[in-house]
């Protein structure tokens, strides 16, 4: 069996540029389908992870989808601002178990700064890797990937920028100070910047003292009572399921409230990327159906072209099934190859894919991820290429060696 293999190998790289497309072909669509399923995957997990028992998130008029995306994901521009009576006001209703406010508006070099509550740590499960929280205003907690990425600790100072880009001015009279470093979550708290609900509000309102051009808060122009603070949002856990059908209703009746249930629009969102998975698993499948049928060819073509060698193995001894194995083990040999060599480009593209999406400051994406989904592309590929060789190994199982012997040179 040891000298068929061998055989079987050399056979395969006597063409070695037909063999090496046929072996691309089949990476590729194996490293499509892999893409797929691990970007597909890690979304949904990240979605369901940064979810972390938020039922609904309150903001200003505007798009329930904006909304969720700048109120869980931290991947959009918030729609306004809303008073902060409307956070006691929330909180009395009985069905609602906890709301946590925060307060958008500033970046430290496209990390957005968050001015929130303890009770937001504890909404993600976070807990301090080094320092401790905030104890007053202007001091700050950071995310795992903040601190790596910008290399701060606990007593350095950083002064963050207006607006949640990179290109915003400095807020250089009003500098934070670092207190304490989170430990990583993989969640979306691992790229924020925390700190206290005051921070914002006294950054702001000193900015708004220096700078006569405007901004987008309003709570610029409020005056320094509690009564005329503003906050971005507020993320709501219900204390019952019948909340659900009642509280974003009574949510969006407020005047300049809206309400966006995270759960329905985060669904809307994994349904419109879907199209762009089942666009890119389609060409995938297009790339292993059209190898396989290479892979016939090839074979096919083999078969032919080696008569006079199969009908020596004949000749020797070897029954007709060695000779049909021979043809098989060369598809399984690039099988084999191509799931190995599609796997590994797969995870490399994630890989790729995951540091631009990490310099934008965006979803985390890991080439390490592994999806159990993936054990079946091994499987898939010895499948489409043993199809692909039924034909040509039967007809290498039933070559008539007295046919070939008699048959002219």
């Amino acid at each position: 069996m040891k000298s068929l293999s061998r055989l079987a190998w050399r056979y395969l790289w006597a063409q070695p540029l037909t063999s090496s497309l046929n072996l691309l072909l089949l990476s590729l669509g194996l490293a499509a389908i892999s893409f797929v399923l691990l970007v597909s995957e890690q979304i949904e997990a990240g979605v369901q992870r940064d979810l972390a028992g938020i039922d609904l998130v309150v903001g200003a008029k505007g798009s329930p989808m904006q909304i969720m995306l700048s109120g869980v994901f931290h991947l959009d521009v918030p729609t306004g601002n809303i008073p902060l009576q409307t956070l006691t006001l929330l909180k009395a209703q009985p069905l609602v178990a906890r709301a946590i406010p925060l307060s958008l508006g500033d970046s430290l070099q496209g990390y957005r700064i968050v001015g929130t509550t303890p009770e937001y740590l504890e909404l993600y499960r976070a807990k301090l890797a080094t320092g401790q929280l905030w104890q007053r205003p202007l001091q700050a907690v950071l995310g795992a990937e903040v601190a790596r990425q910008l290399g701060l600790r606990p007593g350095q100072q950083f002064s963050g920028s207006h607006g949640l880009g990179e290109q915003g001015d400095a807020h250089a009279e009003q500098p934070y100070t670092v207190v304490g470093v989170l430990a990583s979550t993989g969640g979306v708290i691992d790229r924020l910047v925390l700190t206290d609900l005051a921070s914002v509000w006294a950054v702001h309102e000193a900015h708004h003292g220096s700078d006569q051009h405007g901004s987008d808060h309003q709570a610029e122009d409020a005056p320094h009572e509690e009564a005329g603070r503003e906050v971005t949002l507020a993320l709501l856990s219900y204390r019952s399921p019948l909340a659900a059908i009642s509280l974003p209703r009574w949510v969006n009746a407020q005047p300049g409230l809206q309400a966006a249930a995270p759960a329905l629009e985060s669904a809307r969102l994994l349904r419109m990327m879907g199209v762009g998975t089942e666009v890119l698993r389609g060409f995938g499948l297009m790339l292993l159906l059209a190898a396989a049928g290479s892979v016939f060819v090839t074979l096919l073509h083999s078969v032919r072209a080696r008569q006079a060698d199969l009908a020596m193995l004949r000749m020797l001894g070897a029954p007709p099934w060695r000779v049909a194995a021979l043809v098989s083990l060369e598809a399984l040999y690039l099988a084999l190859l191509a799931s190995g060599l599609g796997l590994l480009l797969g995870h490399g593209l994630v890989g790729l894919l995951g540091h631009v999406l990490a310099a934008d400051r965006s979803l985390q994406m890991s080439g390490v991820w592994f999806s159990r989904w993936e054990l079946g592309i091994p499987v898939l590929a010895l499948g489409l290429s043993l199809l692909a060789a039924a034909w040509p190994a039967r007809a290498a199982f039933r070559l008539d060696v007295s046919d070939l012997l008699q048959a002219p040179r």
